[in-house]
């Protein structure tokens, strides 16, 4: 009987710890940037803390999704002698061996205040990081859009863009190959606003069945209505017209639920959503964690709203 016993409590102890995977890991985190790298998931997120104290990234690497490692303190603002506070949402991308962490630093108001989004390289994915410039590659508001919440875009043509902006406007560029600047467009503009109905910042782009899809924060990062939205184009240019929203607060679990981006497992047509939200039980606004749920698809190729759990999502080791 004792046995019995004991191995109920095993098996219930076991799907408790199974189904319980949001946050996939401890601490306040927001604005995650999920990716795949040498047959691991990656996920570099921002600290969450006073704009003061948030002057570091750290990032975590994961087998299957669900058993996570820690990299502590991957890039700070020592190593960026233009950064001094407000690091955040990391956008990394791998090319020709090296790996790019590209990041808003400093929160600028204007067009006379030092800092904007900067670049770091590193040999491997864990860092450290150093500085590529000395300086922002974005120090100037184009077009109405704050220069935060980049996000590095890979096209099937092998063009890398630069999609990022905040304060409802959203703009595009393309990168020069060794990733220090811009390559004007044939009109001879830079940057490009792409910004749909309903953006605010964090935007996110991949392509599925040869479509584009680009999706975005809506509502404010402080409240309960932050909140992720989408559209699809036949470029990275668009035109983009909102279809709708698919991720949201759900009062029983959480709120805020935002700033996300997208894993695509390679070779199966299998989605996960990353983002952040903030727990019922908690009311500052720097009180986010990291979370993944499963994005699915409609025969239409719409995604389907996702509901946010605290099962999160089971183990999915990738194949190598």
């Amino acid at each position: 009987m004792k046995k019995l016993v004991l191995s109920l409590l095993l098996v219930v102890a076991y799907s408790l710890n199974a189904q319980n995977n949001n946050p996939v890991f401890p601490g306040w985190y927001a604005d995650p940037e999920g990716i795949i790298f040498n047959d691991e998931y990656w996920i570099f997120p921002t600290y969450s803390a006073p704009y003061e104290e948030q002057v570091f990234f750290d990032a975590f690497s994961s087998p299957d999704l669900v058993h996570w490692t820690k990299h502590e303190k991957v890039l700070d603002t020592s190593a960026v002698k233009w950064a001094k506070r407000a690091v955040w949402a990391p956008s990394i991308i791998e090319k020709d061996n090296k790996y790019y962490l590209f990041f808003g630093a400093n929160d600028i108001q204007n067009d006379h205040e030092l800092g904007g989004i900067g670049v770091a390289v590193s040999d491997a994915p864990g860092g450290p990081y150093k500085d590529l410039l000395g300086k922002p590659l974005i120090d100037k508001f184009h077009n109405g859009a704050q220069p935060i919440d980049q996000f590095v875009f890979h096209d099937q043509d092998g063009q890398y863009y630069l999609i990022y902006g905040g304060w409802k406007h959203c703009n595009i560029a393309k990168l020069k190959d060794d990733f220090t600047g811009f390559v004007p467009y044939e009109d001879g503009t830079v940057f490009k606003e792409i910004t749909p109905e309903g953006y605010v910042e964090g935007p996110f782009m991949f392509i599925r069945d040869g479509k584009y899809y680009f999706m975005w924060s809506e509502g404010g990062w402080t409240g309960p209505d932050y909140s992720v939205a989408y559209a699809i184009g036949d470029s990275p240019m668009g035109p983009f017209k909102r279809i709708d929203k698919i991720l949201q607060q759900d009062p029983e679990i959480a709120n805020g639920a935002g700033h996300h981006s997208v894993i695509k497992v390679p070779d199966a047509d299998t989605y996960y959503i990353v983002y952040h939200r903030r727990p019922m039980s908690e009311k500052g606004r720097d009180s986010r964690e990291t979370c993944i749920e499963i994005m699915e698809f409609d025969e239409n190729g719409h995604i389907l709203p996702v509901k946010i759990t605290k099962e999160g999502v089971k183990a999915h080791p990738l194949k190598k």
